[in-house]
């Protein structure tokens, strides 16, 4: 299959996730995620309909950036602080907040550039060694503390990354915990020019269906647009 076609299959299977769960399709987003795969393919996508494209990594995404078609990017990788200069003007969305200090970095460069960045909050769910990520437990104060403070900075929901599971009903458990965190968000009252709980980020190219069907409202789906990963 080209990558047009898996991009179009990708998108009818997210659309009929959507509808079993009794939601409308238009409120997934569908981030393709371009992690080892060239501009040229990125612009495939982008012919066949992709709106989004997600990224791992900064230096990536600087070598891509001017050879691809005009399209929203979203930084879903590791951040660290002393490259978020690098990206500030550059993407809609930072993904991978899991600190106070890399939340005041993003509004220190977010006010020199003049804008307001939006951001998630990336949860660790089953709290692994190897990913980033806070515990659901730090949610609520973390955010507290970022809205209090940073000024050109939104928190929009929040993102997570389960374990790797064969199966995609693995997953499901740790959709659902994220969901029901993201429910109770929307309920706190924190100011509203910093805070704009709408995107629940979740979902890959092995379990992406199951995410929207426990709410999520992105899903960043690589291999099954681009195929495997060639790593260099």
């Amino acid at each position: 299959m080209t990558i047009s076609e898996r991009f179009s299959e990708v998108k009818r299977r997210a659309d009929e996730a959507a509808l079993r769960s009794g939601r409308d399709p238009a409120d997934v987003r569908l981030v393709a995620v371009t992690k080892t795969h060239p501009a040229s393919e990125i612009n495939e996508a982008i012919a066949a309909g992709a709106t989004d494209i997600g990224e791992n990594r900064v230096q990536e995404l600087l070598e891509k950036y001017e050879d691809v078609a005009p399209v929203r990017w979203h930084l879903i990788g590791h951040l660290q602080t002393n490259k978020v200069r690098q990206v500030i003007d550059k993407v809609v969305m930072i993904h991978s907040v899991d600190s106070l200090k890399l939340a005041r970095e993003i509004d220190k460069r977010a006010a020199a550039a003049g804008i307001v960045m939006d951001i998630l909050i990336e949860i660790n769910s089953a709290m692994e060694e190897t990913k980033s990520g806070i515990a659901a437990g730090e949610l609520r104060q973390l955010v507290t503390d970022i809205t209090s403070e940073c000024e050109n900075v939104r928190v929009c929901g929040i993102m997570c990354i389960p374990p790797i599971a064969a199966d995609p009903e693995d997953s499901r458990p740790y959709f659902r915990e994220a969901a029901g965190l993201f429910e109770d968000m929307k309920q706190w009252d924190l100011p509203a020019e910093r805070f704009a709980p709408t995107e629940l980020s979740m979902g890959m190219s092995g379990d992406f269906e199951v995410a929207i069907e426990e709410g999520a409202t992105i899903v960043r789906v690589g291999s099954s647009i681009f195929g495997p990963r060639n790593y260099r």
